[in-house]
């Protein structure tokens, strides 16, 4: 068993949990912030667009039974990756899409599916998601960890009212 892990910003991260948390393989998505110089921020404080970090979900995960390539992919088809202000209904740094790569390979595999999805002419506006190395990764609140869960009416309706589901439908289908 070889343990990874993977760090994605997609937005509010509530809604970056449940894609990933289905998979054989994953062994746990944590709801948190990184990217920034501040230790220990809370939500509200990252909220203030200050901080540097962005709500971001860490996934531990087997790479014998689930790849990186494959964690990826969920990740494109999560996000509007050509949104260089946030995603969807909510804006600023704090809700920008990034990739932090753990290792050298990973920035690789990174960069190539950034590339293919760009070669793809998919979306016809250029790709935004920043390539970044891995920083400092602070959980959420207790709250925040797997809100789908534990709030289940309020999540959907989060979900569709941002935007996100219909975005998601429109440019994969039922793939999503």
């Amino acid at each position: 068993m070889a343990i990874q892990k993977a760090t994605f910003a997609g937005g509010c991260f509530w809604c970056m949990v449940k894609p990933f948390d289905r998979y054989d393989g994953v062994i746990s998505v944590i709801s948190g912030y990184t990217g920034g110089d501040v230790e220990n921020p809370s939500y509200e404080l990252v909220c203030t667009n200050t901080t540097g970090h962005r709500e971001a979900v860490q996934i531990t995960f087997d790479d014998t039974l689930i790849s990186y390539e494959e964690l990826l992919s969920i990740f494109w088809r999560q996000i509007d990756p050509t949104d260089a202000g946030g995603q969807f209904f909510d804006r600023g740094e704090s809700y920008r899409t990034a990739i932090y790569t753990h290792s050298e390979e990973q920035d690789e595999l990174a960069r190539k599916s950034k590339q293919e999805l760009a070669s793809s002419r998919k979306f016809s506006k250029p790709i935004q998601t920043d390539i970044l190395p891995a920083k400092p990764f602070y959980p959420a609140e207790e709250g925040h960890q797997n809100y789908y869960m534990k709030n289940p009416s309020h999540y959907e309706r989060y979900a569709i009212g941002s935007g996100r589901e219909q975005f998601k439908f429109n440019h994969w289908g039922d793939q999503s």
